[in-house]
C-alpha cells in the first residue's frame, strides 16, 4: 500500500517539475520574441507570424494578434483576411483527447454557418510526431474548416497558448470578444456567434 502511495507521489512531483520547465520555457520564448514583423526563410512551411505591437495584449476587447501560416491545403491564411467575418480560432493538436472530441461539433457548425463565421483551427504542429499526422487524421475524418500548420510554434507563443484546445472568438473587425479554454460543443459556439 504504501509503495502505490509513494509511486503516486514521485509520479505527481515529476509531473510538476516537467509543467514548471514548460511554462518557463514558454515565458522565455514568448520574451525572446520581438515586437516587430518576423519571417523565417521564404519556403518555410510554417509561414510568418506578425507580433504584438508593442501595448497590445491578447485580452478579450483588443485585437487579435494577426498571423500568416501555411493551410493543410497548401493555401497562404492570414487573420487580416478574414476582416468582416466573425472568427473561431481554435488552437488543437491530434494527440489532444478534448481536441478530437469538439472537432465533429466544429465540424457541424462550421456547416451550417460558413457563409457568415470562418473557423480557423490552427493545428500546433511542432507537438506532432510528423506533419503527414496531422493530413491523415483530417482524411479520416473529412474535416473542411482551414487547418493552418503552426510548424513553428510562433502563433501558439504570440496567442500564451498553454493548453489545448484553446479557442478564441474574434469579432468582425478583429477584436477578441471570448476567449475559451477547453473542448467547445455547438451550443457554446452557437451562444458566443450569437452575442457578438
Amino acid at each position: 500500500m504504501y509503495k502505490k502511495i509513494l509511486g503516486v507521489a514521485i509520479i505527481v512531483v515529476l509531473a510538476g517539475i516537467v509543467l514548471f520547465n514548460y511554462v518557463q520555457k514558454k515565458e522565455e520564448s514568448v520574451l525572446d520574441t520581438p515586437n516587430s514583423n518576423i519571417s523565417d526563410e521564404m519556403n518555410a512551411k510554417g509561414g510568418m507570424i506578425t507580433s504584438k505591437k508593442k501595448g497590445e495584449t491578447l485580452e478579450v476587447g483588443n485585437p487579435a494578434s494577426d498571423f500568416e501560416l501555411n493551410t493543410l491545403s497548401g493555401d497562404k491564411l492570414t487573420l487580416t483576411d478574414l476582416r468582416g467575418k466573425k472568427v473561431i480560432l481554435n488552437f488543437w493538436a491530434t494527440w489532444c483527447p478534448p481536441c478530437r472530441e469538439e472537432m465533429p461539433e466544429m465540424e457541424k457548425f462550421y456547416n451550417d454557418v460558413k457563409s457568415d463565421v470562418e473557423i480557423v483551427a490552427v493545428n500546433l504542429t511542432n507537438s506532432e510526431k510528423n506533419e503527414e499526422d496531422v493530413k491523415e487524421y483530417m482524411d479520416k475524418y473529412g474535416y473542411t474548416y482551414p487547418i493552418p500548420l503552426d510548424v513553428k510554434g510562433k502563433v501558439r507563443n504570440t496567442y500564451q497558448v498553454i493548453a489545448v484546445p484553446t479557442t478564441y472568438f474574434i469579432d468582425e473587425e478583429g477584436k477578441i470578444i471570448k476567449i475559451h479554454p477547453g473542448p467547445m460543443n455547438y451550443e457554446l459556439m452557437k451562444e458566443a456567434i450569437e452575442a457578438m
